[in-house]
């Protein structure tokens, strides 16, 4: 069978061709560069432990070698410093967390990495994976479509076709297979600027992330951020006016030696000026991300990035979410429904993130009036900026799709977890079957389901013990009778969840339901519907009837999604927009 076509070596076109072969599924990167991509400390990444993990498990070992996990947060306002966070630097965080001191689990520590640092990492990963082909110097000129493929050709050295089951655009902004399709991509220019630096320097808050807003130092402006990196190297960035002149030289050098100052106690310490730029955030989603055998991924499909959010870490899980979907329809395994669910979930998480954030721009960055001075009013906008900055709440925490056409049908044998149906599931210890003991985590991307049994005191025993006593025979019996591969793993405990019950979680982490004791006809039919089949009880009620019985079920039924429409300008003006963007 044909391979996926991947147009993009970026970060995420990099990353979804592992997590295909990951899953037997070859493909084709086409990169339109050389394939050397230059060095940038001021272009830094930052993902969260979820996403991190990701990488990691595809093979990129430049997240453990030249990435940093930050110790903690801080953040200031003028002279007071209102809020710190520590972090869990094991694995052992919750990607959903409190701030109360007595909360049992720490919030999973973000890591941070120049992008190029992980582009490479990618790269050297694929280098050693026979399903991917990468081309460089390809330049996408035309995609064609048929009923059993897809058709594309590069301009270059030599003009090639190319041949493919899929085309994933995975090409940018400026996405070449985004406009040849004729999707249309509205949005808002230009809706945050920073001014960025990377310095080598000490800094009083070593290996903690800092968030500054109204430092009492004239020049600097209303708001600085400060990401720790390895080896003393430090990324800083400054908020600029809306419509402010250009950053220059002298005038960046001004700030960086002030607010150096302003930390260390009217001293500016020794700093080595590696890397400047300036960072230019825009609001814009796709209005469709999959035209029957082509998709949008990643900057191509949704840009984002104000206020904390994190464009690149969301292009990630794009990436997470299309992969095993892709790879049940490449295997002939699933029907064509499945495919439809990567659009319907994902840009409706992208369209919430970017409401969140279009709602919270105007309180943040209103310039002041009656509601500044309202009782709260400074408490409630560093909290905002707490959730884009810390990946929790409206602006950062990990989506759920509590509404996708993959929900499993109501049954009476559902009980409610700690984890609501369609979020991500808790990174718990379970012991896989060959009796060692590793992380959930460990055990996703592999284009199968995990059936999970929450069994105390199993921790204490070796699997051989007890893997033909109890439920595990039954449970056994009815996970191998699935739709679709699985595989049993068993935990001493999960969040929320009685004793014996049977949880089913997708290849990318997300809890389809939990069942109290092992129901093989409802687990059945759960992983039916998980797999793009969407039972006739369920296409009978409709999507209200789902809703209303997943409430009774435990599940969280928040509203439903309305995809964001905001004013834009034409989609030429991404291409006139001359500012030199460092991400």
């Amino acid at each position: 069978m044909d391979p996926v076509i991947i147009v993009g070596a970026g970060p995420v076109g990099l990353a979804l061709s592992l997590a295909l072969a990951a899953q037997g599924v070859p493909s084709v990167v086409l990169d339109e560069t050389s394939g050397k991509e230059e060095p940038r400390p001021a272009r830094t990444v930052v993902l969260r432990a979820d996403m991190a993990a990701l990488v990691e498990r595809l093979g990129c070992a430049t997240v453990r070698d030249e990435g940093l996990r930050w110790v903690g947060w801080r953040g200031m306002r003028r002279r007071q410093q209102p809020r710190e966070v520590a972090f869990d630097l094991g694995l052992g965080g919750t990607e959903e967390w409190s701030e109360d001191p007595d909360s049992p689990a720490a919030p999973a520590a973000p890591l941070h990495i120049p992008q190029h640092a992980l582009a490479r990492g990618l790269r050297d990963a694929i280098a050693r994976e026979p399903l991917v082909r990468l081309v460089t110097d390809a330049r996408l000129d035309t995609v064609e479509q048929d009923r059993t493929g897809v058709t594309a050709h590069t301009r270059g050295p030599d003009g090639t076709w190319w041949r493919g089951s899929h085309l994933v655009g995975c090409d940018g902004a400026r996405s070449t297979v985004r406009k040849l399709l004729g999707v249309r991509f509205p949005g808002r220019t230009a809706v945050e600027r920073h001014a960025v630096a990377a310095l080598r320097t000490e800094l009083p808050w070593p290996g903690e992330s800092l968030l500054h807003r109204q430092p009492p130092w004239r020049g600097v402006g209303e708001e600085i951020t400060a990401r720790p990196l390895p080896d003393g190297v430090w990324r800083i960035d400054w908020l600029l006016p809306p419509r402010g002149e250009l950053v220059t030289p002298d005038a960046l050098v001004t700030r960086i030696r002030e607010t150096l100052a302003g930390w260390c106690e009217g001293t500016t310490p020794p700093y080595e000026l590696l890397d400047t730029g300036v960072h230019t955030l825009h609001h814009r989603l796709a209005r469709r991300w999959r035209v029957d055998r082509v998709l949008l991924a990643g900057d191509a499909a949704h840009l984002l990035g104000a206020v904390g959010t994190q464009g690149l870490d969301e292009g990630l899980r794009d990436v997470d979410n299309l992969a095993w979907k892709l790879a049940l329809t490449w295997h002939r395994s699933a029907p064509d429904a499945l495919l439809d669910s990567y659009q319907s979930e994902r840009r409706a998480a992208i369209a919430a993130r970017l409401r969140a954030a279009d709602q919270a721009l105007p309180a943040l960055r209103g310039g002041g009036g009656l509601r500044t001075y309202l009782p709260g009013a400074m408490r409630g906008h560093d909290a905002l900026l707490t959730d884009g900055h810390l990946g929790r709440g409206p602006l950062g925490a990990s989506p759920a799709y509590p509404h996708s056409p993959l929900a499993a049908p109501f049954s009476e044998g559902m009980v409610p977890v700690g984890t609501p149906l369609g979020a991500p599931v808790e990174d718990v210890r379970v012991t896989a079957p060959d009796d060692t003991t590793v992380r959930l985590r460990d055990r996703l991307g592999q284009a199968r389901f995990l059936v999970l049994l929450v069994a105390p005191g199993s921790g204490v025993w070796e699997r051989r013990h007890w893997r033909t006593a109890g439920l595990m025979p039954r449970l056994e019996e009815a996970a191998e009778a699935l739709p679709v591969a699985s595989e049993v793993l068993v935990t001493d405990a999960y969040p929320g969840a009685p004793a014996h019950a049977v949880l089913l979680v997708r290849p990318d982490g997300h809890l389809v339901a939990a069942f109290a004791g092992v129901r093989p006809e409802e687990l059945h039919a759960a992983a039916e519907a998980a797999r793009g089949n969407a039972p006739e009880e369920a296409l009978e009620e409709g999507p209200e009837g789902r809703q209303e019985k997943a409430g009774r079920s435990g599940a969280a039924s928040p509203e439903p999604v309305v995809p964001v429409e905001v004013p834009a300008p034409a989609e030429a003006s991404l291409g006139h927009d001359r500012t030199v963007d460092v991400h």
